[in-house]
């Protein structure tokens, strides 16, 4: 298959006027209305990136501190971390296995398979002291499902992205990226293509789903509570490939 270049030019939008999201709420129609509202006009092969936080919300992944009983490993890993053992216990219950712990930081994996700290799971912009926020469960689930409402509210093919905040190997400071994906590769793959200089490519498989979520977040922000963007004029091969591709597998894992 030949790669599809992403063009010389492309245009991000946000998409203000999004309230704050309650469990239930039907956020691909909140998102239309939000559109509307702002005159965005969307076109074919648009790409929504939307915050996980939102998704999560609608999607009750709220957990109630005061209900957790935590383990007797939590109990002992909090004197370690120094975390409240309550949050540790949510911590294990979505996660597949700890990676890292030590002060201050808790590494785990998630149920789909994202590295993350305290497995993504957060407190902050949520809106109720005593809770906690779980990531969606199935991301690429949830985009597929929210791409599918959306192209039917707007009668145009588009691709969802569902974005989320992570820290990097052997960088510091953050960066948004690709924790679910439908209606677009998330890659743009060049191996065995030729360079400019005709020499064959064996590695170069480029995150593009991540790059388009950090590209986003420029005009999201975290205090802009701005939680949607639109990346128009990026072309993109629209193979269905879900965002788990891009979680590496132990195999090829240095660090695991």
């Amino acid at each position: 298959m030949a790669v599809i270049e992403p063009g010389d030019k492309i245009e991000i939008i946000a998409v203000k006027g999004i309230p704050d999201i309650k469990p239930g709420d039907d956020l691909a129609r909140i998102i239309f209305e939000a559109c509307q509202k702002n005159g965005i006009l969307v076109e074919e092969n648009d790409i929504f990136v939307i915050a996980s936080k939102i998704v999560a919300k609608a999607e009750n992944r709220f957990v109630k501190l005061s209900d957790i009983v935590p383990s007797p490993f939590s109990l002992r890993a909090s004197k370690i971390v120094k975390k409240d053992a309550r949050e540790i216990e949510a911590i294990l219950n979505a996660s597949r296995r700890i990676i890292r712990m030590r002060k201050g930081i808790f590494l785990a994996e998630t149920e789909f398979g994202v590295v993350a700290a305290n497995a993504g799971i957060d407190k902050s912009n949520i809106g109720k002291e005593d809770y906690l926020l779980l990531l969606p469960k199935d991301p690429d689930r949830s985009a597929r499902m929210l791409r599918k409402r959306l192209e039917k509210l707007f009668n145009k093919k588009i691709a969802v992205i569902i974005s989320d905040t992570y820290g990097r190997t052997w960088r510091e400071g953050q960066v948004d990226m690709a924790i679910g994906a439908s209606g677009i590769n998330v890659f743009r793959d060049y191996r065995g293509s030729k360079d400019m200089y005709n020499r064959i490519l064996k590695v170069t498989n480029i995150a593009q789903a991540d790059e388009i979520a950090s590209a986003a977040e420029l005009v999201m922000g975290k205090k802009k509570g701005v939680p949607v963007a639109i990346v128009k004029h990026y072309l993109y091969d629209t193979t269905e490939v879900p965002a788990k591709k891009l979680n590496r597998k132990d195999a090829k894992d240095l660090y695991r």
